[in-house]
């Protein structure tokens, strides 16, 4: 009888974490440049940027957890301000926002790991964006655009709040066109581990897509509208 082999367990293990390791670098990357890429799309009331990088740091959350989630922020975002995109004011707004939008989300799904989680985890995270966003704006603005605080209160419902909505609303609806196909590719790549979920989350089928697209759909053209592209 052969003896097990003592070192294949470790040297899978090492193998395993240089996968993650080659796939968390590429997700921040990623990250990092479509936050670049966003710079690009017009300012929302003259000082307000949309962008979509919490796209795919979400999508990163959901494959590794709420944690990785933080880890990939804070790394797209030290590199926002190494290349002097954003001062510290504009680091810390854009930490708060990705953390509890993604945060929240990836939290959710960690727990509720089929389709109705990811779509739960979503919405908790638009609303937890919002909110945490609305209490900063009104605290922060003031000192980063020099303006009233009583003119900043008056803009919280008719400024920052569709904003945030908007901003959260079309990065839902782009994880939810975007997830399941990104992590089928990377999957074939063995870069992440196969599914441990049931069929359960699977039966949405076309109705999942119709209303992940109709959604997409809806907050593109709300943000167009914002930009004053439309």
């Amino acid at each position: 009888m052969s003896e097990p082999n003592v070192n294949a367990i470790p040297m899978a293990r090492q193998k395993g974490n240089v996968k993650q390791m080659v796939s968390l670098a590429m997700i921040c990357a990623i990250a990092f440049v479509v936050m670049l890429l966003s710079k690009l799309l017009p300012q929302v009331y003259t000082f307000l940027q949309l962008d979509v990088k919490d796209t795919v740091i979400c999508i990163g959350g959901f494959v590794f957890g709420p944690v990785a989630a933080a880890r990939f922020h804070h790394r797209a975002s030290a590199g926002d301000v190494l290349c002097q995109r954003h001062g510290p004011i504009g680091f810390i707004m854009n930490v708060l926002a990705t953390a509890s939008f993604c945060c929240t989300a990836s939290f959710v799904y960690k727990k509720v790991h089929t389709k109705k989680g990811a779509i739960v985890g979503l919405t908790l995270g638009v609303i937890m964006l919002t909110a945490v966003m609305l209490l900063w704006n009104y605290l922060i603005t003031p000192i980063y655009q020099g303006l009233p605080r009583e003119t900043v209160a008056a803009m919280l419902p008719t400024v920052f709040l569709p904003f945030n909505v908007v901003k959260g609303g079309l990065n839902m609806a782009l994880i939810l066109v975007l997830y399941k196909p990104v992590v089928t590719a990377l999957r074939k790549a063995r870069l992440v581990p196969e599914s441990q979920v049931s069929t359960q989350g699977r039966k949405l089928g076309a109705g999942y897509l119709l209303f992940s697209l109709a959604l997409l759909a809806t907050f593109v053209t709300i943000a167009l509208v914002l930009m004053g592209i439309l």
